[in-house]
């Protein structure tokens, strides 16, 4: 059974339950995406991502009964130039996809190139979503102008970035992800974010000392970023370690559509849910 969520958190993860640091076993994963999928938070929960390298590998063969009509989000982990063959899988075993996502450069390389290949393949498509992970480092700003221009376009392009990673610098500073935030207001550019959202409310992790950004933080900031704040009061909010600020600015909206931010992944539904209801943005108690 599904309980209707607040429409501002709709959607808001996917379920990347086999990538770090979770690392579930596919068997395991398919599993308990079904159990999300029926359970009363289910309208949380967007489409279990897996690595392209997974599909082309068989190893969704047997797993989905093709009656159930699996959506999943596909990563591009083995290039933008294999992700046809991967996709070229999906329907002989009854799953889609209702999202790609996939890097277009490595930090410190020129994005152009990827993203118009990336922008080519979406022309083939059949209306599939397709993120274009950019580093936050140089040639930024001109592949969002090239995406913006592509969606303005008619297709169904938008941006990823990360948020946390292995290494410190795959951390965006508060400032750094306020600018790109802001960047994509300006150019009514949806976007999704990848790694580190643990938690709501930003924090640093035990065990390696990082800073994380926090779902929570990010939510707030968006929404300011959307009422046309400025840069710097977005970067302030995304440094906030206290939650109540962060539920203020939600206050009067659980029932509007999320602007600008798709959502992230997170390798477990149940500690971003177990957030939410804390922070009275799902109201738990429901029994699936």
């Amino acid at each position: 059974m599904s309980t209707q969520l607040p429409a501002l958190v709709a959607g808001l993860v996917d379920d990347a339950a086999v990538f770090p640091p979770g690392s579930a076993s596919l068997p395991d994963a398919v599993a308990a995406h079904r159990r999300h999928r029926a359970a009363w938070y289910a309208d949380l929960v967007g489409p279990l991502l897996l690595p392209a390298s997974a599909v082309t590998a068989g190893e969704l063969s047997g797993l989905v009964d093709p009656a159930e009509g699996l959506a999943i989000g596909l990563i591009g982990d083995t290039g933008l130039g294999r992700l046809p063959f991967a996709l070229s899988f999906l329907p002989p075993l009854g799953v889609r996809a209702r999202q790609i996502e996939a890097p277009v450069a490595r930090r410190g390389e020129d994005p152009q190139p990827g993203l118009a290949e990336l922008v080519k393949l979406t022309e083939r498509l059949d209306g599939v979503s397709v993120y274009a992970e950019i580093p936050l480092t140089f040639g930024l700003m001109g592949a969002l102008d090239a995406l913006a221009d592509a969606r303005a376009g008619g297709l169904p392009v938008a941006a990823k970035f990360r948020t946390g990673g292995l290494a410190v610098e795959l951390f965006p500073t508060p400032a750094e992800l306020a600018a790109v935030i802001c960047a994509c207001r300006d150019r009514d550019l949806p976007f999704k974010l990848t790694a580190g959202l643990h938690h709501a409310v930003r924090q640093v992790d035990p065990e390696t000392g990082f800073t994380h950004h926090g779902f929570g933080n990010v939510l707030a900031a968006t929404l300011a970023a959307a009422d046309g704040a400025a840069v710097d009061t977005v970067a302030e909010l995304l440094t906030v370690r206290d939650e109540r600020p962060l539920v203020q600015c939600t206050d009067g909206r659980h029932d509007s559509a999320r602007p600008l931010w798709v959502g992230f992944g997170s390798c477990s539904i149940t500690e971003p849910l177990t957030d939410l209801i804390r922070l009275g943005l799902v109201n738990g108690g429901y029994e699936a």
